[in-house]
């Protein structure tokens, strides 16, 4: 027998998981990214019932919209997971749905179809800036101010709308807001809430967001505030869960949104959708260090083209702008590495579609005290923000305050970003400014000046 036959052996098996995902070079395994999928899933799942109560101020029907938020979910976050293999999952974003909703709907006042026309819209022109490559050099353009700024504000936007669905902060007619009416039952079913979550939250329970709506709803339900299940056929749905979703799906008008005025849909929802995404992304990666050591994110193309069609797709199946989600963190903290992760919430995304008749017995009460601890969550970012650096600090502060004192994520991007800009520059700081601060000063400053 030759010296080779002797030293050499035979190539190790592998299965067509390990290989299509690359988990051996990764350092992961199936049965860890499994249970990584399971993580995430179990901590984002309360979009399923906080998305649709966010849509029915929109005029929108709830068990619809759960039906729509569960397959745009799935599809999405499947196409990152396949495509992309990145542990990322994806769903319609908390403050875009917002944004939608309350800015757009009705502050606006475009019906629903013609939103998520807008909403098809900005999809289409946020894969064609990512085909021409346009929309990772605004991504890399973004000063690291700003990125942090925006998912600040979001999240006192969403701390803002989850106040008021609870009624601890009411409207007043001299002050424009005040506090509610603390011995009200939809406050005490909310306050119940944020000590049940937020218990849960600080003992770091994975699932904490989704475990308290289930016990809010159940305490809203022996209050005699919420109605009780009747049955079985309450809380699953033992026909076609697929049907739920005929009330929206494919009645998104694109016709009007173009009649409607193309500059003001363009700023509307593609800005906002554009640096909400970009946002999300990277606080999504930074937490779950995917960045590289540039600040940039690998494979940034194929990440930002999932998020392009998932948006596109959601639009047609009835949701607002999907985006990735900060909660994939905890599936990697679990060991998740590829996309395998996110391939497994695709698929619990679909199998909830059954609980669809749910979204009926969680009220709004229910699902305020989540809002205002997502606001907390995302405040965390602020701690990064060089406040002792004024051309840095005034920026950021224009950012987090203009979003929610004006009820508008856009609004907020705008002067968020003149500011920044126009600082740096009277300062003789010219330099910290580039070509994408530049044009997008100029672009909002243009909105303004001829008003949409």
């Amino acid at each position: 027998m030759s010296d080779m036959s002797k030293n050499s052996h035979p190539p190790v098996s592998r299965g067509f998981l390990d290989s299509f995902f690359h988990l051996s070079e990764l350092g992961t395994s199936t049965r860890t990214e499994v249970l990584a999928g399971i993580t995430t899933f179990v901590t984002m799942a309360y979009i399923l019932f906080v998305n649709p109560n966010i849509l029915k101020d929109a005029g929108m029907p709830i068990s619809a919209t759960f039906a729509a938020t569960a397959i745009a979910a799935a599809v999405a976050t499947l196409i990152m997971g396949l495509y992309a293999n990145y542990p990322i999952a994806m769903a319609p974003g908390m403050g875009l749905n917002a944004f939608f909703t309350y800015s757009v709907v009705i502050g606006m006042k475009l019906p629903w179809e013609t939103a998520l026309g807008a909403v098809f819209i900005s999809g289409l022109v946020f894969f064609l800036l990512t085909v021409t490559k346009v929309r990772e050099w605004i991504m890399e353009g973004v000063p690291e101010v700003l990125r942090l700024s925006i998912g600040v504000g979001i999240g006192l936007f969403i701390a803002f709308i989850g106040l008021q669905d609870g009624k601890i902060v009411i409207a007043n007619p001299d002050t424009l807001v005040s506090l509610g009416n603390m011995k009200s039952p939809s406050v005490l079913v909310t306050v119940f809430g944020l000590i049940v979550t937020g218990f849960f939250m600080a003992r770091k329970v994975k699932g904490g967001l989704l475990i308290g709506i289930f016990i809010t709803t159940l305490f809203s339900m022996l209050m005699g505030y919420s109605p009780l299940p009747t049955g079985i056929s309450s809380i699953i749905n033992f026909s076609n869960p697929f049907a739920a979703i005929k009330p929206v799906a494919f009645h998104l008008n694109i016709g009007a949104a173009f009649d409607y005025g193309l500059v003001s849909i363009l700023f509307a929802f593609t800005f906002v959708d554009l640096f909400d995404n970009i946002g999300t992304l990277l606080g999504v990666s930074r937490k779950a260090g995917l960045l590289d050591k540039k600040g940039n994110l690998p494979r940034a193309g194929k990440a930002l083209m999932a998020d392009s069609i998932g948006t596109m797709f959601g639009a047609c199946m009835g949701t607002p702008t999907v985006t990735s989600y900060i909660e994939s963190a905890a599936g990697v903290l679990e060991g998740g590495k590829s996309g395998l992760t996110a391939v497994i919430v695709a698929l619990l995304f679909v199998v909830a579609l059954i609980f669809s008749p749910l979204i009926g017995l969680i009220p709004g009460t229910a699902t305020a005290p989540v809002l205002i601890l997502v606001g907390v969550l995302m405040m965390s970012e602020v701690v990064k923000i060089k406040f002792d650096d004024f051309t840095d600090a005034f920026p950021a502060f224009m950012t987090i305050v203009m979003m929610p004192l004006t009820y508008s994520i856009a609004q907020g991007l705008a002067f968020g970003f003149m500011s920044y800009t126009i600082i740096k520059l009277i300062t003789g700081r010219h330099k910290e400014n580039n070509a994408v601060t530049y044009i997008l000063t100029i672009l909002f400053i243009l909105h303004f000046v001829l008003g949409s």
